[in-house]
């Protein structure tokens, strides 16, 4: 499923962050913020499985995701507990508030390292879930991350304040997709509310207000059914068009000055300039 929740939280961002048809434009930004959110929500729609160190996030820029991962499953306690709950969002999104807020002055302008920091783990993630890399891709997986950090610290919206709204789009966005389907999610933890016995026997409710005390409502039944995968690929491809066509806008005001420059460049060093 972590494909599908990279998918989601990217498509979820395209709706927040554009203002085309067919979005929301809740928190409207430039081509160049649409494709940095989105790379960036991809991946923290994935955050929340941050808590099994044999995850797929566990393992995208080992060792030190692996340290993470160990250090986050034993604050949560394990797999789809604390990182699964209200607490649990609000925590990653104050880690994200505060990342948001490192920037540097410098003379070639405000470096979002502390996006760039967070952002080399989150975009290294959502890569990893979308199998861009192989599952032995050690060095790749670092050279990627690295180059993704210093493309968002040097290109990120200079307003922080578009990291923790990716970090609880993505958060909520994989909250809501493990909460839709059988499983259910612990949204009162460290509180757990389990329902009565004489509940647990009617034949709706127990699906929803389950016996461990998580909460579901399995529209899509099954991680991996037939069903979240005819929700999923729409919402793939409304992604992809939403990128592609930030893409395409930063391809268009950038690449005639670009080759202008080249053209300049080339002129200067052939002396006929």
């Amino acid at each position: 499923m972590g494909g599908h929740h990279a998918a989601s939280g990217a498509a979820a961002w395209v709706a927040i962050a554009s203002t085309g048809p067919y979005t929301l434009g809740w928190y409207p930004l430039d081509a160049t913020g649409i494709l940095i959110g989105g790379m960036a929500t991809a991946g923290t729609a994935l955050v929340c499985d941050w808590d099994h160190r044999h995850s797929t996030v566990a393992n995208s820029l080992p060792p030190l995701s692996n340290v993470i991962a160990v250090g986050i499953e034993n604050a949560s306690g394990g797999h789809r507990q604390g990182t699964h709950s209200v607490l649990g969002a609000a925590c990653f999104v104050l880690l994200a508030t505060m990342a948001g807020q490192f920037q540097l002055q410098t003379d070639w302008g405000l470096l979002s390292v502390g996006a760039g920091l967070l952002c080399m783990f989150m975009i290294n993630i959502a890569a990893k879930a979308l199998k861009v890399f192989p599952k032995s891709g050690f060095i790749s997986n670092w050279i990627f991350a690295l180059t993704m950090a210093g493309l968002v610290t040097w290109f990120a919206p200079e307003q922080w304040t578009w990291l923790p709204v990716s970090m609880l789009t993505g958060v909520v966005v994989h909250i809501v997709g493990d909460m839709i389907t059988t499983g259910g999610v612990p949204l009162l933890w460290p509180i757990v509310i389990k329902p009565p016995k004489f509940l647990r026997k009617l034949p709706v409710l127990n699906n929803v207000w389950k016996a461990n005390g998580a909460f579901s409502l399995p529209l899509l039944g099954r991680a991996g059914s037939r069903r979240e995968w005819l929700v999923l690929i729409p919402v793939s491809a409304y992604a992809m068009v939403g990128m592609w066509v930030a893409a395409w806008s930063l391809a268009k005001a950038y690449f005639p000055a670009a080759m202008a420059l080249g053209k300049t460049t080339v002129s200067r060093l052939l002396g006929t300039g």
